[in-house]
């Protein structure tokens, strides 16, 4: 492989991020905990990259889990699947887009959602509370191309297959078994799109549920880092989580806010990542993935 496969193009992904991402990673880990998985995109690049020995991914949505399952596992099914979903387009390729988010809202397809996270609106996954899939089709290009796709899934695999494991459920959940030598990777919802008017995923995230969890990794010497809130132009996203945590809090340049475009406005965004004692130093300013370097702070 001479890049990196990504079969899900989810808006919100850290796949561009994530070699900025490693550097606040431990040099060892046994196991990679992602349990915000989304495109699994962390997880993707640290196996990529011999990174951790095993990997655990995990999702609260449970369609979300059986993609990536049906990816790393049944690699040929899933490419030949996708490929029958996205021919079956024709002149009325938004009917068709309707028609099999329809189905997978029924029957929770998991190469239907691949289709429908491929073809959907600038790739802005939406759901509602029952994990109904929600957003519109994209009228301008149909979806990740068969070939590609294939390639994506076939390299996930290789990369993947016989040392992971997939889980569904609340996040503290899925992590509970995490130990000091292992890693926990989250990039939960931004706390502006999990509460408020703007909701956009099946299961909200409480900002007090999330600082409960992250003590209780603390207690338990678990090492991790949390990309979480930021700013998109002046808008900032929640409040800083509490300096009681001990976390060091890093600004990373996360580019063009996709939303923000959407919305006729051109604006860039900063996420924070949040690292455990130990992983990175304490620095002024934004970081720069495109650049490498340390930018004036936005």
């Amino acid at each position: 492989m001479t890049r990196l496969p990504h079969p899900i193009p989810y808006q919100g992904s850290k796949r561009k991020l994530a070699p900025v991402i490693d550097r606040y990673l431990p040099e060892s880990m046994e196991t990679f905990y992602e349990p915000f998985a989304g495109s699994a995109a962390m997880t993707i690049y640290a196996a990529y990259h011999q990174r951790a020995k095993q990997f655990i991914l995990a999702d609260s949505l449970q369609s979300m889990v059986d993609l990536l399952r049906s990816i790393v596992e049944n690699p040929e099914w899933t490419a030949t699947r996708y490929r029958e979903i996205w021919e079956g387009q024709h002149k009325d390729s938004h009917g068709f887009f309707n028609e099999v988010r329809n189905r997978y809202n029924e029957e929770r397809d998991p190469v239907d959602l691949l289709y429908l996270i491929c073809r959907c609106v600038k790739n802005a996954v939406r759901f509602n509370g029952g994990g109904r899939f929600t957003q519109s089709v994209d009228k301008r290009r149909p979806g990740m191309h068969p070939h590609k796709m294939q390639a994506a899934v076939e390299g996930v695999s290789s990369i993947l297959r016989g040392r992971t494991e997939f889980r569904v459920g609340d996040w503290q959940e899925t992590s509970a078994d995490a130990r000091p030598e292992d890693f926990v990777y989250m990039d939960p919802p931004y706390l502006g799109t999990s509460i408020g008017r703007d909701k956009r995923y099946h299961q909200q995230l409480v900002q007090e549920e999330l600082i409960s969890g992250l003590e209780n990794l603390r207690q338990r010497n678990v090492p991790f880092a949390l990309s979480y809130d930021g700013m998109t132009g002046g808008r900032e996203y929640g409040p800083p989580l509490p300096v009681s945590l001990g976390l060091t809090r890093l600004s990373i340049h996360a580019g063009t806010s996709s939303q923000s475009t959407l919305s006729g406005r051109h604006e860039q965004t900063v996420e924070s990542l949040y690292v455990t004692p130990g992983l990175a130093e304490s620095v002024s300013g934004v970081v720069n993935p495109k650049v490498e370097q340390i930018s004036l702070a936005l």
